[in-house]
């Protein structure tokens, strides 16, 4: 009895229905029809109203992809990240974000739009005067979690921009810092045992310094505190 070669009988099977031609072309045509939807769906990530709530399927909904605004708020502020509406967003968005959207597009039915997105700073095109978070507005002050790419954000971002948190964080950064300047230099310039009124005439000359510098040096390029920028289109106080 004569051995079936199963590629030989997929072949025959292939040319009984369609040719390899039509195949190909079919292939052509549905690789086409992808393309066009990745383009429609980069185009609404770069256009869209945010504050037009999306429809969800509430049966389909990942409850751990949910996240309030008083959340994200929290973040941003701590981490010193923006915010912001898709549309300012700079970097390119991988492949499989764009994927992960067009399925969940699918699963609920639905054609999302204004996008947000979580990430320093430095990743938008912002208004002249380390992570993305792709989210889709769901109303209420809820966003939905479709994608995050890139690495983790440095453990020591969170103390790195402690001080500019607030202005409250900063009075305490630059009070710090100059009690540890008191605490060095005394011994240098004061030969004599300290006293609590010599001390504090020292710690007021280094604070109004270091305030002063600050406010002169650092002021002046205009960037404000995390808790009032992490929702701003602009990359300076306006």
């Amino acid at each position: 009895m004569k051995l079936i070669n199963v590629l030989q009988e997929l072949k025959e099977t292939r040319k009984k229905s369609i040719s390899c031609d039509e195949l190909f072309s079919g292939y052509k045509q549905i690789l086409a029809q992808a393309d066009t939807k990745r383009e429609q769906t980069l185009e609404k990530l770069n256009f869209g109203n945010s504050s037009i709530p999306n429809k969800f399927d509430i049966d389909k909904i990942e409850s751990e992809h949910i996240f309030h605004e008083s959340q994200i708020r929290k973040i941003c502020i701590d981490y010193r990240l923006r915010f912001l509406d898709a549309v300012f967003f700079k970097e390119p968005y991988p492949p499989e974000a764009i994927s992960k959207l067009q399925a969940l597009e699918k699963l609920h039915k639905t054609t999302f739009n204004g996008f947000k997105i979580i990430a320093p700073m430095e990743a938008f095109k912002l208004k002249k005067a380390d992570d993305p978070l792709l989210f889709a507005p769901m109303g209420n002050g809820y966003y939905y979690l479709i994608h995050k790419w890139g690495t983790d954000l440095h453990p020591l971002r969170k103390l790195k921009y402690w001080a500019f948190k607030n202005i409250e964080n900063l009075g305490i950064a630059l009070a710090v810092l100059s009690l540890l300047l008191t605490a060095i230099s005394y011994p240098l310039f004061f030969k004599r045992p300290p006293t609590f009124g010599y001390l504090l005439m020292v710690f007021m000359f280094y604070f109004k310094g270091i305030v002063g510098m600050f406010f002169i040096l650092c002021g002046s390029s205009g960037k404000n505190f995390s808790e009032y920028s992490w929702q701003s289109e602009h990359d300076k106080i306006s």
